[in-house]
């Protein structure tokens, strides 16, 4: 029984003290890319408005870390120019036909995994999910890659109000969700999350005056 005690103890001293693995920066230290272009986001939900509505919140918090950002709108009208609105098709263009055309440093690559209210039988919420890429257009070498997300769940308090008081709540939020455009917002919050500079995140760009100073950034 001693030893069966002492065995859970180590796993459980091993587990607690376990840390995420420190994210290897020696090709964007190499790379320090000034410019970013930020390509339309693929679309992996099934809320059709994801796309655009996530590209409308990535060039603040790029802008923030300290990095030139493309205009978007801009952006996106020189690829419709050239016969091109799909991300699918943008994504596959090779990384030098992108930066002869905008001369950008590197490009971010962004998969919107989730958009939208989902709704189950004691609660709705909003959930935004998206993964992206950071990759230099001089070389095709990946940067960075890391993923985030946000959700009206993490404001979510106990109900209780009983099993009609739930279902009343649920069927609620999910025609307050319907009616308002609440995953714009969430898509801010999953953005700036994604993107903003911390630990195992990007690092910060020449504009920012903490530009070179962090081996990894922090909170």
């Amino acid at each position: 029984m001693q030893g069966l005690l002492a065995l859970l103890a180590v796993v459980l001293l091993a587990t607690g003290c376990a840390t995420p693995k420190p994210y290897d920066y020696s090709a964007y230290k190499q790379s320090r890319p000034k410019s970013v272009l930020i390509l339309p986001p693929l679309n992996s939900s099934p809320e059709v408005k994801a796309s655009y509505g996530m590209l409308a919140q990535l060039s603040h918090p790029l802008g923030e870390a300290g990095y030139y950002v493309y205009p978007v709108a801009v952006v996106d009208e020189t690829f419709r120019q050239n016969g091109l609105s799909a991300a699918g098709d943008i994504h596959a263009l090779p990384v030098a036909k992108l930066h002869d055309i905008f001369g950008a440093d590197a490009a971010l690559y962004v998969e919107v995994k989730k958009y939208g209210a989902t709704y189950t039988v004691f609660d709705s919420a909003v959930t935004v999910a998206a993964d992206a890429r950071l990759v230099d257009l001089r070389s095709g070498q990946l940067l960075w890659n890391g993923s985030a997300m946000a959700s009206s769940a993490e404001q979510n308090n106990s109900n209780n109000g009983g099993l009609v008081g739930m279902l009343v709540t649920a069927v609620v939020k999910q025609i307050v969700h319907s009616l308002s455009d609440d995953s714009y917002q969430y898509a801010g919050i999953a953005s700036q999350r994604l993107l903003t500079p911390r630990p195992n995140g990007l690092l910060y760009g020449p504009r920012s005056p903490r530009y070179g100073l962090d081996d990894a950034p922090a909170q």
